[in-house]
């Protein structure tokens, strides 16, 4: 698939646990274009990880880089691009999205919570309960990732390789 311009090929969203990075780089290396994870970005910016952003600036704050980084990256990135779980909590990035292809990984609250254990290092957003904030956030979220979404690949019990075929078929499809 070849890209055009400096646009993303696809945006990859979705909650904790859903494989956004893991499929959208596998994504990335079939259709043979690159990968980029805002989550990256945001800490190159800040030229610190995601979870001491949180602990030093607090969540506004994050948010605020990450919306600059989501920004920038639809605007540079020919490529498949992971945004973080929560972009998609800013209305300027969900406008944003609307004139870009936008692949949904939708993960039910059972799988989510196995998929991202019981251990939520660098997950600042998921410290205490797990399961109880994966919930709240699935909540919260789940509307907001179908309204931005033109694609949607439901996770539970699929492996890597058949969620990437899945999306692979969705983005081949005229």
């Amino acid at each position: 698939m070849s890209t055009a311009g400096n646009r993303p090929v696809v945006v990859v969203v979705g909650p904790p646990g859903a494989g956004k990075s893991t499929v959208a780089a596998a994504l990335a290396e079939r259709l043979g274009v690159p990968f980029r994870d805002t989550d990256d970005d945001v800490a190159e910016l800040a030229a610190a990880s995601i979870e001491e952003i949180f602990v030093d600036h607090g969540e506004a704050h994050f948010r605020a880089l990450e919306e600059q980084a989501v920004e920038r990256a639809l605007a540079e990135h020919s490529g498949v691009l992971a945004l973080g779980g929560g972009a998609v909590l800013s209305e300027a990035t969900r406008r944003r999205l609307a004139d870009h292809r936008v692949l949904y990984l939708e993960v039910g609250l059972a799988e989510a919570s196995r998929r991202v254990g019981l251990n939520a290092a660098g997950r600042p957003l998921l410290l205490g309960n797990v399961r109880s904030q994966l919930k709240q956030m699935l909540d919260a979220r789940t509307p907001l990732y179908r309204e931005v979404a033109d694609l949607t690949v439901a996770t539970d019990g699929l492996d890597v390789d058949a969620v990437t075929d899945a999306a692979y078929d969705l983005l081949e499809k005229p």
